[in-house]
């Protein structure tokens, strides 16, 4: 937050207007949860690259607004590279993530018209913002883990290996071109559905599309994902129209109240997803008094919007080459049993339990999805994923424990090769999950965490 604070003075002093002052606070925001400057060589790549991004960003922000058509086209094929690029291993996906960033930025600005009283050149602005944005963000990351306010980075993390392409080969593409294409298609979607029906509102279609659709997990998630993106944007509508009828629109407490609102969101976001999108609505419809715009004549339009953006994400997702989550889960949960089953092989030399409890902050991510379907169809299926989630993660403390211990008993060994041999069949995953929560609870004299 300080980081986007910096950043937005900093734009306002170059080039006074709230077009760059909101692109100095959604790059910086994105950089900070991209975690591109974590070390020397992933800010000197950003440095490089973003100006290139920068300037092929502003292009086709031109294009969107001179002509739109080629520049939805543009914006389409840059975001499927995004993604597509995942597939050649982390320098790629570095590089599609920087990729991504101003193209983003791009579905917020468009709404803000900036006062043309900078004496830096237009298309320079947004370059300067994006390092200024990079400078601020990695100065302070550095004083935080300097300052132990943050814990220490993780600076030689093992790299994800690049996913293989199976023997299907185009008959089923591997899942980073799977993503690609969905994106591609419900970007696609978005712009012809908002170019033809909403014309001057077509970017709320185009950006909750995308954000659904984003790191996509499975159908489930994404239509979990969409469920919370409307039910915050309603909470947040009705939240800003009882500030606005009380404010001014150009009032210093409309300005404290939207910096406040991105504070809330960003700190509440691991809570949930509608929390974000609750209070980023709430800071772009205060922000509509400085666009000149009345926020009670905008943000009801905007909401169906995005209930609009939300239908084309799930539709896509769930019909355009689809991903399973139960798969995707089970994808997670045998990674980590596998990393487990290594950590405790008497053959590693060196054994180090941050790499499973990772691997159960991954099998977490995707759990509050299943959660919610749990609630829904417990009566009506015979096994829940949920429960394979809080079955492995109640073995992390003893697995944990044992880890740090140096200790390898045979009986865990072979609780941990049933597990993994589960994953077949998933009536037996859970059985034999709570029984290896059983042996690591026994051997380990860490009983703590109880398996449902």
């Amino acid at each position: 937050m300080l980081a986007a604070i910096a950043t937005l003075l900093c734009a306002l002093a170059i080039a006074p207007g709230p077009g760059p002052a909101v692109l100095a606070v959604v790059l910086s925001l994105s950089l900070s949860r991209s975690h591109l400057d974590r070390d020397l060589r992933g800010r000197i790549e950003a440095a490089i690259a973003l100006p290139v991004v920068g300037l092929a960003a502003v292009g086709v922000g031109m294009l969107l607004h001179r002509a739109p058509w080629l520049g939805a086209l543009v914006f389409v094929a840059g975001m499927f590279l995004s993604i597509w690029l995942r597939r050649f291993g982390p320098m790629a996906r570095r590089a599609g993530s920087l990729i991504a960033l101003p193209f983003v930025a791009l579905l917020t600005t468009p709404h803000i018209q900036a006062a043309p009283t900078s004496v830096i050149p237009a298309p320079l602005v947004p370059i300067l913002i994006a390092l200024l944005a990079l400078l601020w963000v990695s100065a302070l990351h550095a004083l935080a883990h300097r300052t132990h306010f943050l814990p220490p980075a993780r600076l030689h993390e093992p790299p994800a290996p690049a996913p293989v392409p199976s023997r299907e080969g185009s008959l089923r593409p591997i899942a980073s071109t799977r993503m690609a294409i969905q994106m591609a298609i419900a970007l696609a979607a978005s712009f012809v559905v908002g170019y033809v029906f909403f014309a001057e509102r077509w970017a709320w279609i185009v950006l909750t599309a995308f954000i659904v659709i984003s790191g996509n997990r499975g159908r489930l998630d994404v239509a979990y994902k969409s469920v919370l993106r409307v039910l915050g944007a309603a909470a947040g509508t009705l939240l800003a129209l009882t500030f606005t009828l009380h404010l001014g629109s150009r009032d210093i407490a409309t300005v404290l109240l939207i910096l406040a609102a991105i504070f809330l969101g960003v700190w509440l976001r691991p809570l949930g997803y509608a929390w974000w999108a609750l209070f980023v609505t709430l800071a772009l419809a205060l922000l509509q008094g400085f666009a000149g715009s009345s926020a009670p004549l905008v943000l009801w339009p905007r909401l169906e919007e995005i209930v609009i953006g939300a239908i084309i994400g799930v539709a896509t997702a769930w019909f355009v080459l689809p991903v399973r989550s139960t798969a995707v889960l089970r994808r997670r949960i045998a990674d980590a049993l596998a990393i487990l089953a290594d950590a405790l092989d008497p053959a590693t030399p060196q054994r180090r339990s941050d790499d499973f409890i990772a691997a159960i902050a991954s099998v977490k991510q995707i759990a509050p999805a299943f959660r919610a379907s749990r609630l829904i169809m417990r009566h009506v299926r015979t096994f829940q994923p949920a429960d394979w989630v809080d079955a492995l993660t109640a073995c992390q403390g003893p697995a944990v424990a044992l880890i740090d211990r140096g200790e390898a008993p045979v009986s865990v060994r072979k609780a941990i090769g049933a597990a993994r041999k589960s994953m077949r069949e998933p009536a037996e995953i859970l059985p034999a999950l709570q029984e290896m929560h059983d042996v690591l609870a026994g051997d380990s004299g860490n009983p703590a965490s109880v398996a449902p």
